[in-house]
């Protein structure tokens, strides 16, 4: 199975460094102008990445905008995908929750804030063996979600995700995850 992952386009509160994990915020319309050049170079990879077996969003309103703004109306929309839950940090600034949490970059797995990160981790392997008979799908999702993904086709679980960089409208093409299933 091959992933090709889109990060949402940016909110107001991205723009001001808030948490926004399962709050339903939608993306900054006034903010996409200056995201037309990267959205358009987006669609060029993946005009060579097609055909996609399914197209998903979460069930974010952010996650399917970014996705019309990609010209995909008809999408599926699969709450799987959904954004971590902060819990307390969801509108407060992400370095608050750094400077309280130092278990979220060395040992994520050990934390609990709105959601448990163990369970976090059972969601996305859940979606990866629920889509697992796909080849090719394209989803447009959040940041940690996409990170996770990133880190578990890496080493095999979610422990990595906070050392790994992923901006809004980033492209990702999660290559084989045939092994992450297993």
């Amino acid at each position: 199975m091959r992933l090709v992952a889109i990060r949402h386009l940016p909110t107001d509160w991205n723009k001001k460094g808030l948490l926004q994990g399962r709050r339903d915020i939608p993306i900054s319309l006034y903010e996409i102008t200056n995201y037309k050049a990267k959205i358009f170079e987006n669609k060029k990879q993946l005009k060579q990445a097609e055909p996609f077996d399914l197209i998903l969003t979460s069930s974010l309103i952010r996650t399917q905008q970014t996705a019309e703004q990609y010209g995909y109306q008809a999408t599926t929309i699969e709450p799987l995908l959904d954004e971590l839950d902060f819990g307390i940090y969801e509108g407060r600034p992400k370095s608050e929750m750094i400077n309280e949490t130092p278990e979220w970059v060395e040992d994520p797995l050990q934390l609990s804030l709105g959601e448990k990160l163990v369970d976090f981790e059972g969601r996305i392997i859940t979606f990866l063996q629920k889509y697992s008979r796909y080849d090719s799908i394209l989803l447009f999702g959040h940041g940690s979600w996409i990170r996770a993904v990133k880190s578990i086709e890496k080493v095999g679980n979610i422990n990595l995700m906070n050392r790994i960089l992923m901006e809004n409208n980033q492209l990702e093409i999660l290559a084989d995850l045939t092994e992450a299933i297993r």
